[in-house]
């Protein structure tokens, strides 16, 4: 994408396939390889989510500088969630300051996963010549114009020999807390073999317990090689990997699946995508095999679909393939589907888990400059919400503005970008709104009736009860007690439909109201004049009226947030989260760096990347995701109320 190579970072993960031979004892073993490439960014995460929800391992990247930054955290937290085995490559490593040791030690302590390394450097920084392999005890050195050739040599350098000694012993130990065969020979003082020390390894990264730490330098293709060969060695292949189905007609009970390609075919559309041909669907195949021209089965949808093209993606570019085998990745043309849906080829019920979507956390209001440019507009938002599950488009009836949401100011400006390259059409975007919401503080009692008279029925309806706060915010609750059928049942689903509809738009400023129960405990009704409609108006109404009298109040979003910078700039970054009236609950000081982790309202963190990089000459981060809701300031919610209020009168002068 043209984009990311201008911004220099990754934005859409790339999925490519790949052969890789690896000598195993003078004969040349080929492994097939599915490889995604994630971006960093926090504000793509869902990019690393679906990549990591149809992956059996993973490579975790470091810098040699920088060691574990707070995106790596994130990314850790990520590859736990879908329990996905990694190795870890320490990156960098001919730069200025690099040192991997404390990049191993942060992530034994910040991540708590045990790690050592399995290569030490020869030389660091621009002397950086070499690696010592410390399972078969012997020397790797890089030869050739791009470090294609590996030159093993028997003979360790007398200058790393100490070093290799002691990282060896430690690499045993570490194994021997957490397996328990190693554990048996380290406690009998005997020195594992080769192939031991490779079975420990395997195992220990398979159960999530190890990472193995391998070293380099990408840019300057030094030392790739050994990481794939540990790829190969460590990580799991498909039929290692239990990866779960629910069997929807046995009550969702779950089914293993076993990848053999003479089973019943189950595949995952884990993302979408928009090229010249049409829609990409990438899938990956968990059991069973996917032919051209085979039919198969959304579960989410039941309807039946021709597969007429399937292709292995390199890139963006494509190689035309007839079938796919059990554990393999390859994208189809011509399937209507979300992302996350579930293919099979109809002799099974089964369906599968999609990936964890986390929440947007902020919005702008957008509309394109020339009214001309609206079915562009249209075509391109209709595109990427089918692409991003992240992105979310909705109309706001009463502001009439179209409103984006998503995961942060960079992911909403790629997006308004890519509109104005593919499809040619310019946008204004307003200021981003935050996702704001509204609760109740009191109890309070509701007499309300509704009567309206006019030329034929009219509209009649009484309901009685109480609001008051639920006590926790997840949701709203209505409930009725209503004894001796002064309502009937089926206006008293009107009367929930009401609440629920009047819980979308607050009367205070508008935004979803939280944290509320209403309960209905009386009522009465007329024979001609009493309808569906007049009982759910009724309690719109009645809650309009009750809310306002239970001493209502705004909810602000508050983040996590998660910054790191170098620590001669600890006071500056201190002094800006201060600015913002965060919270701060932790600070960690490391060698080099300091992370400091607060809690922030959203409202107050826009721009702060800006403000950031000013204040810590480019070298600070953050990250940020939802945490909770929590009131607002006073002033604020007197700001917000006015705005309203103010916007209100304007809208009904119109």
């Amino acid at each position: 994408m043209e984009l990311e190579r201008e911004k220099g970072i990754t934005i859409q993960s790339a999925a490519t396939f790949c052969d890789w031979v690896k000598k195993e004892e003078g004969k040349d073993e080929t492994y097939h390889i599915n490889l995604i490439d994630t971006p960093g960014h926090i504000d793509f995460t869902i990019e690393v989510e679906r990549a990591l929800r149809v992956l059996d391992g993973a490579v975790m990247i470091l810098c040699a500088v920088s060691g574990v930054q707070s995106q790596t955290i994130t990314v850790d937290r990520q590859m736990r969630r879908y329990n996905v085995p990694r190795i870890s490559f320490i990156n960098k490593m001919d730069r200025m300051g690099a040192n991997p040791f404390k990049a191993i030690d942060q992530i034994n302590y910040k991540l708590k996963l045990a790690a050592a390394a399995v290569q030490v450097p020869i030389g660091a920084e621009d002397e950086f010549r070499g690696v010592v392999d410390l399972v078969r005890m012997k020397t790797l050195y890089c030869e050739g114009d791009r470090g294609e050739i590996i030159v093993v040599k028997d003979e360790i350098p007398e200058e790393v020999r100490p070093l290799a000694q002691e990282r060896r012993v430690k690499l045993i130990e570490t194994l021997a807390d957490v397996d328990e065969e190693m554990a048996n020979l380290f406690l009998d003082e005997q020195e594992p073999t080769e192939e031991q020390l490779k079975a420990a390894i395997r195992r220990a990264t398979i159960s999530l317990k190890f990472t193995p730490v391998f070293m380099g330098s990408a840019l300057a293709d030094k030392f790739v090689q050994p990481m794939l060969d540990g790829v190969c060695d460590y990580l799991p292949n498909p039929s290692e990997v239990s990866n779960m189905a629910l069997d929807r007609r046995q009550e969702e009970a779950p089914v293993q699946l076993i990848p053999y390609n003479a089973l019943p075919f189950v595949g995952l559309a884990f993302k979408l995508e928009e090229s010249n041909f049409g829609q990409l669907t990438y899938i990956r195949v968990y059991q069973g095999k996917l032919r051209k021209g085979l039919n198969v089965f959304n579960a989410r949808t039941d309807k039946k679909v021709k597969i007429p093209r399937i292709v292995r993606m390199h890139s963006d570019e494509m190689e035309e393939v007839s079938e796919v085998g059990a554990g393999e990745i390859c994208a189809v043309f011509g399937i209507e589907c979300a992302s996350g849906d579930t293919f099979t080829d109809g002799q099974l019920g089964y369906s599968m888990t999609s990936m964890f979507v986390p929440e947007p956390v902020i919005s702008l209001s957008i509309k394109p400059k020339n009214n001309k440019d609206l079915p562009n507009f249209s075509k391109a938002i209709a595109r990427f919400q089918r692409e991003d599950p992240t992105f979310r488009v909705h109309f706001d009836a009463e502001s009439e503005q179209t409103i984006i949401s998503g995961m942060g100011e960079l992911h909403l400006e790629v997006y308004v970008e890519r509109m104005r390259r593919e499809y040619k059409v310019d946008c204004e975007t307003g200021q981003p709104q935050v996702a704001y919401r509204e609760t109740i503080t009191k109890k309070v009692d509701f007499n309300h009736l509704l009567k309206k008279q006019t030329g034929g029925a009219g509209d009649y309806a009484r309901v009685a009860g109480w609001m008051e706060p639920k006590g926790s915010l997840d949701g709203n609750h209505f409930e009725e007690q209503v004894v001796g059928g002064s309502i009937s049942e089926k206006f008293l689903f009107a009367c929930e439909k009401g609440f629920n509809q009047a819980c979308e738009r607050g009367p205070l400023i508008g935004h979803k109201v939280l944290g509320t129960s209403m309960v209905i405990n009386d009522g009465a009704t007329h024979m001609t004049d009493s309808s569906e409609m007049a009982f759910k108006n009724a309690t719109q109404q009645a809650f309009r009226q009750a809310f306002v009298q239970a001493d209502p109040v705004v909810l602000e979003p508050l983040m996590k947030t998660v910054v790191t910078a170098p620590n001669e700039f600890q006071g500056n970054v201190v002094g800006l989260l201060q600015k913002r009236n965060a919270v701060i609950s932790d600070t960690e000081v490391g060698v080099d760096d300091f992370t400091v982790w607060a809690e922030v309202s959203l409202n107050a963190m826009f721009g702060f990347s800006g403000n950031l990089r000013a204040a810590t000459q480019g070298k600070g981060e953050f990250s940020m995701e939802f945490s909770h809701y929590e009131r607002a300031p006073g002033q604020l919610q007197k700001e917000l109320i006015a705005r309203y209020l103010k916007a209100q009168a304007e809208r009904s002068k119109k």
